[in-house]
């Protein structure tokens, strides 16, 4: 059935609330763990519903976010999430308490448990307010990044194809780009700075609720990391700083000299090959060479790439009022992945057949697991291997997309990727010392994000670009606003993909079996063992970086084109 008629309809919070208050005492009054497994039924039965009707609101209102309809269904499930959290905190505690715990563990899955226990840990009834004060403050921000225009030679853009022009090969017109870019975030300053200190407020008050000193640990127990805290997620910034931020700075700053750039400004970053980029074709081209890409990796592969093009999955043109990111979903009733993104006409619009397309593959491969409902594919450092891991996965096909240029994407797509790493961890540094620090004024914020610069992108100069230079680059970062501590599960999976990538040039068809492998075992298992499953190292271990840094750089230095 084609996405646009999958039929919608509000699953209410008396329905979710019917459902389980049969479902909880039934749990807690149980004779046996048989009674309780029969419960979970019931409980699973309707969650198939509520998460499978909100993701379709969702994204009907994400494709048009003023269409009046969905803008009310959004507003209605943002409203009531927080309850409903609250009901599968109970629920998850009438098992955790469950006398019958032991034999439930054996027959489920221990990993379903300590995830249940994150969610325990992250909510409570004393913060639904808080939660739906949080959902409309973080729909604020996008809505006004949806609507926000920049008037560039004469033509009115959505920043999505304004970005466009960051990667042109003249340098006037990179920094023509970003000046409008930062003239036109200038006169919202008001509005984004009011926005994040309301977020940053009302997250530290959720978190003093519950007894914690501050949301770094609330953060991290919503991320539901399993495998992996605070204490490991410094030592991954250690092992950034010292084994990876050097390289790339030596990579970028020595392609900058052949670019005939001596003075690496922001505007430079986004163009690594003279005479610009490689570009794709059309969006009908990409979508024609994806097919044929994915029935050559496997069968799965090419059929799922079928059901997502007879399915009309694709969401990717950029338009006034569609949300201004990218993303993939599913509609778990419907075992149907969705794949939403604003092409522009740059080598980014392959990267949404690849990157996203590789999160609808998982989720295609693990519709059917015991708990994809429940635990999907892990932790979102998973799901994000599964991803940038693709991206690798399909360069030996990109002649298809790139013709004669494919070499030239190689070369920067690898670069791009290995450049990421600094920029992302720089990311979540950001937001440990905002909310470590929740009193911070939106300038000492900005000079936090200048000083975290310097360390992170040594190489790159923001001197005299508007706005920009004051530290404000972090505030078109969508997901430091909407997905707090998300972004170091990018950086993480990066280091995963690079693993694979060099595994696929010595081994193709090894490589790509392991990856098969770690993406059809879903949540059923955490990241760290599924890496040392596919025989790569934890980066949590100090100097854990060191070698994957090496090997990269001889790569690119090999591949340099």
């Amino acid at each position: 059935m084609k996405v646009s008629e999958l039929p919608y309809r509000r699953v209410t919070l008396e329905e979710v609330s019917a459902v389980a208050e049969d479902v909880i005492p039934r749990v807690k009054n149980a004779k046996s763990a048989d009674e309780i497994l029969k419960a979970r039924e019931d409980y699973l039965r309707m969650l198939l519903e509520y998460v499978t009707n909100a993701s379709l609101a969702s994204m009907r209102y994400t494709i048009n976010t003023v269409d009046e309809f969905y803008v009310k269904e959004n507003e209605y499930y943002d409203e009531i999430g927080p309850s409903v959290a609250n009901y599968g905190v109970a629920w998850a505690a009438a098992l955790l308490d469950s006398p019958f715990r032991p034999e439930l563990e054996k027959a489920l899955s221990p990993v379903l448990f300590a995830s249940m226990e994150n969610e325990r840990r992250s909510m409570s009834p004393e913060i639904i307010e808080d939660m739906v004060e949080e959902n409309k403050i973080v729909r604020e921000y996008s809505d006004m990044m949806a609507a926000m225009e920049f008037v560039f030679r004469g033509e009115t853009l959505p920043r999505a194809m304004l970005m466009k022009y960051a990667k042109d090969p003249d340098r006037e017109t990179r920094r023509e780009c970003y000046e409008v870019l930062g003239r036109g975030l200038e006169a919202h300053k008001a509005e984004l700075d009011d926005i994040f200190d309301r977020l940053v407020k009302v997250r530290d008050r959720m978190a003093k609720k519950m007894g914690y000193v501050n949301f770094i640990e609330l953060g991290y127990y919503r991320m539901n990391r399993l495998c992996y805290d605070q204490e490991k997620v410094r030592v991954f910034r250690e092992n950034v700083l010292r084994d990876i931020v050097p390289v790339v700075a030596r990579l970028r700053t020595a392609n900058a000299r052949r670019l005939g750039i001596d003075e690496y400004k922001f505007y430079d970053d986004g163009v690594i090959m003279p005479g610009g980029d490689p570009k794709p074709a059309g969006k009908e081209e990409i979508f024609a060479a994806a097919k044929e890409m994915y029935h050559a990796m496997s069968k799965e592969a090419g059929d799922f790439i079928d059901l997502m093009l007879e399915n009309d999955a694709f969401d990717v043109d950029s338009r006034k009022n569609k949300w201004g990111g990218g993303y993939c979903t599913e509609f778990a009733k419907y075992k149907q992945p969705f794949i939403l993104a604003n092409f522009n006409g740059t080598a980014g619009d392959v990267d949404v057949v690849t990157h996203e397309a590789g999160h609808a593959f998982n989720a295609y491969l693990i519709a059917d697991n015991r708990f994809a409902l429940e635990l999907g594919c892990g932790g979102m450092e998973t799901a994000e291997t599964h991803s940038m891991s693709m991206e690798f996965f399909a360069w030996p096909y990109m002649e298809k997309f790139f013709g004669g240029d494919a070499a030239r994407y190689k070369f920067m797509h690898a670069l791009e990727s290995f450049s990421f790493i600094p920029y992302g961890t720089m990311v979540d540094a950001f937001q440990h010392i905002v909310y470590e620090r929740p009193e911070l004024t939106p300038d000492e914020r900005d000079a936090e994000w200048l000083k975290l610069e310097k360390q992170f992108r040594p190489h790159i100069s923001f001197e005299g670009m508007p706005y920009l230079e004051k530290g404000t680059r972090w505030q078109y970062q969508m997901h430091i606003y909407e997905s707090p501590f998300y972004y170091i599960d990018y950086c993480l999976a990066q280091t995963a993909a690079f693993h694979f990538l060099l595994a696929s040039l010595a081994d193709y068809d090894d490589a790509f079996a392991r990856y098969i492998r770690l993406s059809k075992q879903g949540g059923e298992k955490v990241w760290t063992d599924l890496l040392a499953e596919a025989g790569f190292p934890s980066p949590f271990t100090p100097g854990s970086l060191s070698e994957l840094a090496e090997r990269v750089e001889a790569l690119l230095e090999k591949i340099r084109v």
